[in-house]
């Protein structure tokens, strides 16, 4: 089924994963998360990626973010992590292959989403090369996802050198209460300029926003926007926000099932997306809660 590529420069991304597998009947419980379903319910995951590619997607984005001993535990990623990982790439790949989107392999937060002082450098690369190399033979780009400081894009980029595919990373933004709207900052404070800074130094393909409440989102796209401009660097800003309420800084990421916000609805989703677009955004989607009812809403007005 080949589908239509979007006119306007825009490259439409997927959104969340998890709530549309909660909402088809998937089994879907803390800790494990999304990782249930490739665990005991992998048809469900690959039928998820195809709501989003019918609904527009141009690019989906593997299943296996959840996959990290922070969620599914020491032993089992240990016994089953590298397993898990490649299915959630060949399940991606086989939707995609049907709709002629590309796939984004995910690499998540490795010790838990928002808590950047729970980085543990030493770690990561071990970590992050089972992840790679499991998603390897099925992606055709690297997304780096809900990216919480310098540290953890560093990590990324490191065990990624010499891959020949495009690294996008997208952090999470300080929300809510903590949010400083004039000076956009990551959750480790750390500012979305030096975030464009450190993209560039990693050679990293392109920015992006994601996995934080869409009111912060305009301010850190608008700032990455100009300072690209500023460089003289051309290269693309992205953002796919979630519907969850603010994550309070000491939030454990995978405690419980957050509320999904009601004023996030499609139509209320794509006012905050055509303001991005305003600003220069070029890549957008959706994270927690944003499913393919938002997507086709998108495709919609990105094809009109």
């Amino acid at each position: 089924m080949e589908k239509t590529h979007h006119p306007s420069h825009i490259t439409l991304l997927d959104g969340g994963m998890g709530r549309e597998l909660l909402r088809m009947g998937a089994p879907f419980r803390q800790p494990e998360w999304s990782a249930l379903s490739l665990i005991e319910a992998p048809d469900l995951v690959r039928k998820a990626h195809e709501s989003f590619a019918a609904a527009g997607s141009d690019i989906l984005t593997t299943n296996n973010y959840a996959v990290v001993p922070f969620h599914i535990g020491e032993e089992r990623f240990a016994a089953e992590g590298a397993r898990l990982t490649a299915l959630a790439g060949q399940l991606a790949h086989q939707a995609a292959s049907v709709f002629g989107c590309q796939v984004a392999g995910s690499l998540p937060p490795l010790f838990g989403s928002y808590r950047p002082d729970l980085f543990i450098p030493e770690r990561a690369p071990a970590l992050l090369k089972i992840i790679i190399d499991a998603l390897s033979p099925h992606v055709d780009l690297w997304l780096a996802e809900t990216t919480s400081s310098l540290e953890e894009a560093q990590a990324v980029a490191d065990a990624l050198s010499g891959d020949d595919r495009p690294l996008w990373i997208a952090f999470t933004l300080l929300d809510g209460e903590e949010s400083q709207k004039k000076t956009p900052r990551l959750r480790s404070h750390q500012t979305v300029i030096s975030a464009v800074h450190s993209v560039i130094e990693f050679g990293a393909s392109a920015i992006l926003f994601n996995c934080s409440q869409p009111e912060v989102m305009a301010a850190a796209v608008d700032t990455a926007v100009h300072e690209f401009k500023r460089l003289k660097v051309n290269l693309p800003v992205g953002v796919y926000a979630n519907a969850f309420p603010p994550m309070q800084k000491d939030a454990l990421a995978n405690a419980t099932t957050e509320e999904i916000r009601q004023d996030l609805d499609p139509a209320g989703y794509l006012d905050f997306v055509d303001t991005w677009c305003r600003l220069g955004a070029t890549i957008i989607g959706g994270c927690c809660g944003i499913g393919p009812e938002h997507i086709a809403i998108l495709h919609e007005r990105l094809q009109g």
